[in-house]
């Protein structure tokens, strides 16, 4: 009887234990729930401040260029929903929204009369066209992003055959996030008006980059441009 007393004793303590320990994860899980709030709310806020920032700039830029007004805006509207089509990772999709805000801030070097010239651009203005994501890169790789923001920036105007510039990167040497903010930004350029010509329609742009696809663009990136327009009624309203 004595041991069975024992024995009832032991398993009460054991479950007392048990009991205790499991208090105690719960008081350990309590603290984590509470940081990982902060954590998220500290996440939000910088979020915001970062696309406040990013505003700022794409203000700058449109400030020079009054034909871009809402360009960079528009841009990252279409390039971020393509991204989320494509199952991205949450990290990449934010970072394509960031980089797209800001993928013309390079153009803040070139002279207005080039940046907004109502005639095409002989050879020589080209060429400083062309070296604006450098520009862009330059000023972007100094701030301590969370994204590869700067280098999202520099290779946006690179081409999947070579033909792009500024470094001429080929296929899988160009990023994801600046294949998708390459084709965005061509889908909303050429829909819109510039100084230089009336804005075209939206499917004629998108048989643009049907017609490239492969060549100039990515093939995923562009059935995904093409689907979000034709099959989800994307616009880029803001």
């Amino acid at each position: 009887m004595k041991d069975e007393e024992k024995t009832k004793d032991q398993l009460i303590k054991e479950m007392q234990k048990m009991c205790e320990k499991v208090a105690d994860l719960e008081e350990v899980k309590l603290k984590y729930n509470q940081v990982d709030k902060k954590l998220k709310q500290t996440h939000i806020k910088l979020q915001k401040i970062i696309e406040g920032t990013a505003n700022i700039i794409t203000k700058v830029v449109e400030i020079r260029d009054p034909y871009s007004t809402g360009h960079q805006q528009r841009v990252s509207k279409l390039a971020t929903v393509i991204a989320q089509e494509m199952k991205l990772p949450q990290d990449k999709i934010e970072g394509i929204k960031i980089a797209s805000l800001v993928h013309d801030i390079g153009k803040v070097n070139l002279p207005t009369e080039i940046v907004s010239k109502p005639s095409k651009l002989v050879e020589v203005e080209f060429n400083l066209i062309k070296n604006y994501p450098k520009v862009g890169y330059d000023i972007l790789r100094k701030v301590d992003f969370p994204w590869p923001i700067a280098e999202i920036v520099l290779q946006h105007q690179e081409k999947i055959d070579g033909s792009g510039y500024p470094r001429g990167l080929k296929g899988d040497e160009i990023c994801i996030e600046a294949k998708i903010l390459g084709v965005a930004n061509v889908v909303e350029a050429m829909s819109s008006y510039k100084s230089y010509r009336p804005a075209l329609s939206i499917d004629e742009a998108l048989a643009e980059i049907a017609e490239n696809k492969n060549i100039l663009f990515d093939p995923e990136v562009v059935d995904t441009c093409i689907k979000l327009f034709k099959e989800k009624g994307f616009s880029f309203k803001l």
